[in-house]
């Protein structure tokens, strides 16, 4: 077991470090094999590419018929004229309250979380310029609405991180309803106010907003963007098709596709590039992910983990307790909600779905768990998308990250904490 740990903290530590997942994975997984007794070729040739093989064979088509509809939201302005028209909506002196909803909706719809920095921080320069509030507040504000509830706790949502816990207990996007929706109002309320709070200690300090050095303005001919409505269609569709028709969330987004084809067919000649760029985009992050449950399938086969599954399972109190844990600390070992929940689930997704059976409780309790827990510790520093949300922001560590930290993962774990005391009355 001590092999086991080794192996997490080598795993830790490069990712913090900002080395790519898709080779530190195998390296970790090796240390795992080595002082797990295994032969180090046969646990990288069959172990841990069986892991990963078998996780991009049963997901890819989601990740890249996910990134295909996110990108083709984007390149049609129908994710940009959906933002507008909800700002429009709400005031551009409620500027926190816009952007949060703009995020919290194309999230909501299936459209990826980085095409949504992309799609709204535009938008944001010009709410806040209007508002005439700090730019430091934006990346919090745009995390809040899509890294939080409407990717792990809205019932139905059609994000990876709520799709992955299905096939280890068997359940619906939907799962564990009252849960995610409880979830979702302690996360989007709580966010909300504490950035509103903010909001009004930096303008006390006299922060103000300042024009970024290099600036990507949406176009602001308004008047070119597709029609609000019309664009709120595809995302209406991917939910509607995967929760009330119950598809196959590969028929739901096809369905989506297709939609923002024929909406959009006089923009044919771009949607080329835009399928390809979808398409070659979802390459980087499904290896990731999969090289991420490859290390938890060489963690899975070495003789320590029936120790640690022992440890994990008969942990005093509610099974739902080892479960949040086991799946926050690997999403912050490496630096993805998805990899760090694949690896918890590939490794004890089985063992928790028998406790399940055996104990009475919910199956449904611990998809919802799940896919909750991985939404806390992964937005560490490292994290991809909290990179990404600063770079494009043009904000730092320092300028940013505390609001990142307080709305997507210090209230996401006192989610975590409500819902599993839900579950525990039987209340999911």
């Amino acid at each position: 077991m001590l092999g086991i740990l080794l192996g997490l903290a080598v795993l830790m530590v490069l990712a913090y470090r900002g080395w790519s997942i898709i080779w530190i994975a195998p390296v970790s997984a090796g240390v795992v094999a080595l002082t797990g007794g295994l032969d180090l070729l046969d646990a990288y040739k069959d172990t841990y590419m069986g892991g990963f093989v078998g996780f991009a064979r049963q997901w890819f088509p989601v990740f890249m018929l996910g990134a295909v509809f996110g990108k083709l939201m984007e390149d049609t302005g129908m994710a940009q004229s959906v933002a507008v028209s909800l700002s429009r909506l709400i005031g551009k002196k409620r500027a926190i309250l816009g952007v949060f909803l703009a995020s919290a909706v194309l999230t909501y719809g299936g459209v990826s979380l980085f095409v949504v920095v992309f799609a709204v921080y535009p938008l944001a320069v010009s709410l806040f310029r209007e508002a005439n509030l700090p730019r430091r507040l934006i990346p919090g504000t745009v995390a809040l609405g899509a890294f939080t509830f409407t990717m792990t706790a809205m019932p139905g949502t059609p994000q990876i991180q709520n799709l992955i816990p299905m096939q280890y207990f068997h359940t619906t996007p939907t799962a564990a309803p009252v849960i995610g929706i409880v979830a979702s109002l302690i996360m989007g309320v709580g966010g909300y106010l504490y950035l509103r709070r903010r909001e009004k200690v930096l303008l006390a300090r006299g922060e103000h907003f300042t024009e970024p050095d290099r600036q990507k303005v949406v176009a602001e001919q308004e008047h070119k963007l597709p029609n609000p409505l019309l664009s709120l269609l595809p995302l209406i569709t991917v939910l509607i098709t995967l929760n009330l028709l119950r598809w196959d969330i590969i028929v739901a987004l096809l369905s989506g596709i297709l939609l923002i084809l024929i909406l959009n067919f006089r923009k044919v000649k771009s949607f080329v590039q835009a399928i390809n760029e979808g398409a070659v985009g979802s390459v980087t992050a499904i290896i990731n992910t999969s090289a991420a449950v490859g290390f938890g399938t060489v963690v899975k086969a070495v003789p320590g983990f029936e120790t640690l599954t022992s440890l994990l399972i008969n942990m005093k109190g509610n099974p739902l307790i080892s479960e949040a844990i086991a799946v926050n600390l690997l999403a912050g070992a490496t630096g993805s909600a998805s990899g760090g929940m694949g690896i918890a689930l590939e490794a004890l997704g089985q063992k928790y779905y028998e406790l399940a059976l055996s104990t009475g409780l919910s199956p449904e309790a611990f998809h919802r768990i799940a896919s909750l827990a991985s939404g806390g510790l992964d937005t560490l520093p490292h994290n991809g998308a909290v990179l990404t949300l600063l770079t494009i922001t043009g904000m730092t560590h320092r300028d940013s990250y505390l609001d990142i930290f307080v709305v997507s993962l210090l209230i996401p774990l006192l989610s975590v904490a409500m819902a599993i005391l839900l579950a525990t009355f039987g209340i999911y």
